[in-house]
């Protein structure tokens, strides 16, 4: 993978003077022309069924994500390489380290009809992040005066001015927190949504560029298919007529129904053809740098992996793998040894941090670990990595866990199940008893992202429950500087404690690796490995 660095737009650091988004253009990165695409068409891609109900608050799951982002529109948005470009937002500016302000255009509608106003993110974010309302990105707003772990609260930082515009007040600086704004957790709701939140999330009314089709176009377990939005005015109009989303069993299925025809864009290549794809697809191959970082995490719940004993036993687990053999032999060059718990794409990334010798393939060293750890308990049973079979990581899972079982001597193996719904309900709920595979698919391009929503004490994808507060302590410390260098020198200082203490054990970083069938054009992957499918003609 080539080490590119994606540039950074100029709100990535909260300074004082009034600076604000520039108006956006008609698409994401230069829209191609649609001459000669037949604006009846729908685009037919892969996907996955939601984990939950489609609440912007509560996914922070690809499958859920993909949709969200289709048929909801924020006040930002990120264009190809992750600049951000304004949606419902006509300005925002950040007044001082702690103050923006936000006008919105006017005349912008959800698909209800309902004008998109001020009232609508507020409300939507408090909804978010009351603790009653038990919603998984309620993290995001904890940077807002008033946002509460402990109580259910108002977030008292967001004040309405007028219809169409608000402030934001923050409880401390947060450098990045105006780029973060293109993320779905922060999309608005329509005054609709507050009637019935769950019948909502079945049927999601939205202000994007698609709409959901009809009462029963999500066909659970099947697809869910979505029109183009007439009213949407933002920079991401549909140059298709809507998108048919299919949630494919295997990638293996995906891929074989691109080969024939009956799909026209797949953001995923089964291990099985990662060999053969490019030959096989030619130009309509898709093989480029992403935003996309690849793990497995061990509960510190689980016996032999708390305290002194289970720092030596991840420590020798990591140095057990032999990265650079895996991404050769099974993925054929598509995934970079990882050196860090970010990616390479983002503005910050190194790959000298202190402590990442863990992440070297090391058999002498991780047998000495493990006998080390074995002198404090014993090792027994057998290690397994959890994952779910309907997501091609079978292949990976093996070579993993064979690598581990050749180097340390112990049983080691995957642990499938049916569907990624089936394993996140076990991760969710705590009640998983082995190791399982994780990832992180950015929300937005800053490295705090790959950081924070994982690792921070009571993050809401923190599904390891790691607490550090020292970890903590230089996580506030970047958040909080203002200019980048020092920032991203803090979360550098961070990443090798995490280095230290694995709560996830990096394995690589991904390429997106795709394809799209023939007649179909403007094909564009963007800088988290999601097509632009608005662009997309046929």
């Amino acid at each position: 993978m080539k080490r590119n660095k994606i540039a950074l737009a100029g709100i990535a650091l909260l300074v004082a003077g009034g600076l604000a988004l520039a108006g956006c253009s008609s698409s994401g990165s230069g829209s191609p022309s649609a001459s000669g695409g037949d604006s009846t068409a729908i685009i037919k891609t892969n996907g996955s069924e939601p984990e939950n109900p489609l609440i912007p608050t509560n996914t922070n799951e690809v499958g859920g994500g993909k949709i969200l982002d289709e048929i909801f529109a924020g006040l930002v948005y990120y264009d190809a390489k992750g600049a951000p470009q304004n949606d419902m937002a006509e300005s925002i500016t950040v007044d001082d380290a702690q103050n923006l302000t936000v006008k919105l255009k006017k005349g912008q509608k959800f698909t209800d009809g309902t004008e998109v106003q001020a009232h609508n993110f507020i409300e939507a974010w408090n909804y978010g992040a009351k603790l009653s309302n038990a919603q998984l990105n309620s993290y995001f707003f904890e940077d807002i005066e008033g946002f509460s772990y402990d109580e259910d609260s108002e977030l008292t930082g967001l004040k309405e001015v007028d219809d169409y515009t608000f402030t934001i007040a923050l409880n401390k600086p947060a450098s990045d927190f105006a780029l973060r704004l293109g993320y779905s957790a922060f999309y608005p709701l329509p005054d609709a949504a507050f009637e019935d939140m769950d019948a909502f999330g079945q049927n999601p009314i939205g202000n994007g560029p698609y709409k959901i089709a009809s009462d029963d176009a999500w066909q659970h377990n099947v697809q869910i298919s979505l029109v183009k939005n007439d009213d949407y005015q933002g920079g991401r109009a549909a140059h298709n007529a809507g998108l048919d989303i299919v949630f494919y069993a295997t990638q293996d299925a995906a891929y074989a129904d691109l080969l024939s025809g009956e799909v026209d864009v797949i953001d995923g290549v089964p291990s099985s053809a990662l060999a053969t794809f490019e030959s096989e697809l030619g130009d309509r191959a898709v093989n480029q740098p992403a935003a996309v970082f690849q793990s497995f995490t061990i509960p510190s719940r689980l016996a032999h992996f708390s305290g002194e004993e289970g720092q030596l036993r991840r420590q020798a687990l990591s140095m057990s793998i032999n990265r650079e053999e895996i991404t050769k032999v099974v993925f054929n060059g598509t995934r970079t040894p990882a050196s860090d718990f970010t990616s390479p794409v983002i503005d910050g990334w190194s790959d000298k941090l202190d402590g990442s010798e863990v992440l070297a393939y090391n058999p002498d060293e991780a047998k000495k670990l493990w006998a080390q750890a074995d002198a404090i308990s014993p090792w027994s049973g057998t290690f397994q990595i959890a994952y779910n079979s309907d997501g091609g990581h079978q292949t990976w899972v093996d070579a993993v866990t064979n690598s581990i079982k050749n180097t340390l001597g112990i049983d080691a193996s995957g642990a499938p199940y049916a569907d990624f719904a089936s394993l996140r309900k076990e991760v969710t709920g705590r009640t998983i008893q082995t190791a399982f595979r994780t990832g992180w698919q950015a929300d937005y391009p800053g490295l705090y992202n790959f950081l924070g929503p994982l690792y921070a004490t009571n993050a809401g994808s923190n599904d390891g429950d790691y607490s550090n507060p020292e970890f903590d302590q230089l996580l506030s410390d970047g958040i909080s500087a203002t200019d980048s260098a020092t920032a991203n020198e803090d979360f550098q200082k961070a990443q090798s404690i995490l280095l230290k203490d694995l709560p996830a054990t990096p394995l690589w970083y991904s390429n997106v690796t795709g394809g799209f069938a023939e007649g179909v054009q403007n094909v564009e992957f963007g800088w988290n490995s999601v097509p632009l499918y608005y662009l997309i003609t046929k």
